[in-house]
């Protein structure tokens, strides 16, 4: 018996053959179509993700990058009790007492270098206003440098440039009243003052009286005293 649906008729049954033949070709054809379109999609995915995973990858790297070259610059160091005798240019050297007074004294230098001086110390920083000389000058006699400047002549970057010399303890940095010059640096009985902040003698100043062995409190602390108004 014939399949139904079949004809008797050779030519009509090549006809129907060849209908069945297109119709195979044309499902693989679709298939193929279709197998190429997710292998394109898979392939888009993949450059997607690439992508993505090199912006983060660079975003990071910009994060590294930025936060070396933003930093702050490390602080200058200073050995403790390191000075040799040399003389600096300019530095004034003075022989004072050392005692604890109540009330206001009247120091010899402006700013005072030394001298009888409040029981309580002013805590090493950064102030952004004048600081009582009798607390600053208790802590000069814990081996901290006093660096002192009009704040008419030193500012911005001015300013900037001086902070750059400070080592990350045992100083004070404030602006004062009544300088004769625009900077000043006080250590115990010793003082230097200079008109300009790239003088490289500030650094030496430093290296010779910072936390000097001879004041008279060396290694006393220079915190957990008294914390001036305007601190940084």
């Amino acid at each position: 018996m014939s399949p139904k649906n079949s004809s008797g008729n050779p030519a009509k049954q090549a006809e129907q053959a060849l209908t069945v033949k297109q119709q195979r070709e044309a499902k693989r054809a679709e298939k193929l179509a279709e197998y190429q379109r997710q292998v394109a999609k898979r392939r888009r995915t993949g450059v997607m993700w690439w992508i993505v995973g090199g912006v983060a990858a660079l975003a990071v790297v910009g994060v590294v990058v930025a936060s070396i070259v933003f930093q702050p610059a490390p602080r200058p160091s200073y050995e403790s009790g390191a000075g040799t005798g040399i003389e600096i240019a300019g530095v004034e050297t003075f022989a004072h007492e050392t005692t604890h007074v109540e009330g206001v004294v009247e120091y010899e230098q402006t700013p005072p270098a030394g001298g009888p001086h409040n029981q309580y110390w002013l805590n090493c920083a950064e102030y952004s206003v004048p600081q009582q000389n009798e607390y600053a000058v208790h802590s000069l006699e814990h081996g901290a440098i006093w660096v002192t400047y009009d704040p008419e002549l030193v500012q911005g970057e001015d300013l900037e440039t001086l902070r750059s010399y400070m080592p990350s303890s045992y100083y004070i940095l404030s602006p004062h009243e009544g300088m004769d010059s625009a900077i000043a640096l006080s250590g115990w009985n010793s003082q230097l003052k200079l008109d300009a902040v790239d003088d490289e003698r500030i650094p030496q100043f430093f290296e010779e009286y910072w936390r000097s062995a001879d004041v008279p409190e060396p290694n006393a602390v220079c915190t957990g005293a008294i914390d001036g108004e305007g601190k940084v």
